[in-house]
């Protein structure tokens, strides 16, 4: 199982939007759709698991692509290596 990372994501997307585009690739195992609290709305990034080889034909044909007006970038999540801000 492989986790992508979409960015530049509108903010009228929904999780449905997101698993119609990437079902043309594989199977969307999960979607983290990250959301304003208050209005309800994308904050432009999303997390996506599917399985490796399917994770990659996604990325291959939506990487750079159009939907709904934005380009997508899409890619293998990169873990955090540190928090920023204030040391104490």
């Amino acid at each position: 199982m492989k986790k992508l990372f979409v960015g530049h994501l509108p903010p009228t997307t929904t999780e449905d939007s997101l698993t119609t585009l990437f079902s043309q690739y594989g199977t969307v195992r999960s979607i983290n759709l990250a959301k304003d609290l208050f209005s309800g709305n994308c904050k432009g990034f999303a997390f996506i698991e599917m399985e490796g080889h399917e994770a990659r034909a996604a990325i291959a044909g939506l990487d750079g692509a159009s939907f709904e007006g934005n380009m997508l970038a899409v890619k293998f999540e990169q873990p955090r290596t540190g928090r920023g801000g204030r040391r104490r």
